[in-house]
């Protein structure tokens, strides 16, 4: 059975059930902001403005360019905060703290390429997913000594710290080494002697060797992960709104216009056939 999704349909109907769902009274209440469009109060950290955080090193995702936050969470946080009726205002945290500094107000979202996983749904809550990427194995150009995740057991890893990358390389060896960045990582790699390979995602590899690192994939994917929008728990009228807005940018063919930008294909057209997917 072939199990490409669909995903602009089943998200066009989740949106459209929430929006059939929303109240048609209008609240502020003292720390939120009642924005047009989506008749209720979305408890924004800054009055008329979405305040999305992100690692800014992720590249092509998130990462800075002539001082400017760019890339395609940027993009479509910028999406999503334009269908609200918002300003967008995308600011760097490091990862390490991402969730504490959602949890503590500092922001309305994370939106920074965050997987799903179940530890996560534990602090925070996910929109529908916004895009699927495939976690991989990365190793210098001409490695022959690592083929496939077999070949892992007790190898050097690195990856970036409480990253989904971060706990798969526990399952194979205690020998990790941390980045704060996964470009950085993959340089390392290109060092002779210092990494035997990086756990990352699939786009990301693809976008450093396209840039002219001499690394290269092996094996086929760990999983499939599906990166999506996190807020905190009590903020559900804000994650209805996300998810009715992700629904209207992908109906409308801004969503596929800006994947096509940044990678040449639609991320949510994806065929997880005898694929792991992370939770």
């Amino acid at each position: 059975m072939n199990k490409k999704f669909t995903t602009a349909g089943v998200i066009l109907t989740a949106g459209m059930l929430l929006a059939a769902c929303g109240s048609d009274d209008s609240t502020t209440g003292s720390e939120g902001s009642e924005t047009e469009g989506t008749g209720s109060d979305l408890n924004l950290v800054e009055e008329g403005k979405f305040t999305s955080a992100s690692s800014g090193l992720y590249k092509p995702f998130n990462y800075e360019e002539g001082g400017n936050l760019t890339g395609f969470d940027i993009e479509i946080g910028n999406a999503l905060a334009e269908e609200m009726g918002l300003e967008p205002n995308p600011v760097t945290t490091p990862w390490e703290t991402i969730i504490q500094g959602l949890t503590t107000n500092r922001f309305d979202a994370i939106l920074g390429s965050m997987a799903i996983t179940e530890e996560r749904e534990e602090q925070v809550s996910f929109s529908d997913p916004y895009y699927y990427s495939g976690g991989v194995i990365f190793v210098r150009e001409g490695n022959t000594e690592i083929q496939s995740e077999a070949d892992l057991e007790g190898a050097t890893i690195g990856v970036v710290g409480q990253s989904t990358y971060d706990t798969a390389a526990q399952r194979y060896t205690d020998d990790i080494q941390y980045y704060n960045s996964d470009v950085v990582a993959l340089q390392d790699l290109t060092v002779e002697g210092r990494l035997d390979a990086v756990i990352t995602a699939d786009v990301v590899g693809f976008e450093a060797q396209n840039a002219g690192l001499e690394i290269e994939m092996v094996g086929d994917p760990l999983w499939i992960e599906q990166a999506a929008v996190a807020v905190r728990p009590e903020d559900e009228e804000l994650l209805a709104a996300i998810n009715e807005a992700l629904a209207a940018i992908i109906e409308d063919g801004t969503y596929a216009e800006i994947s096509e930008k940044w990678f040449g294909r639609d991320l949510l057209d994806v065929d997880l056939e005898g694929i792991d997917i992370l939770n």
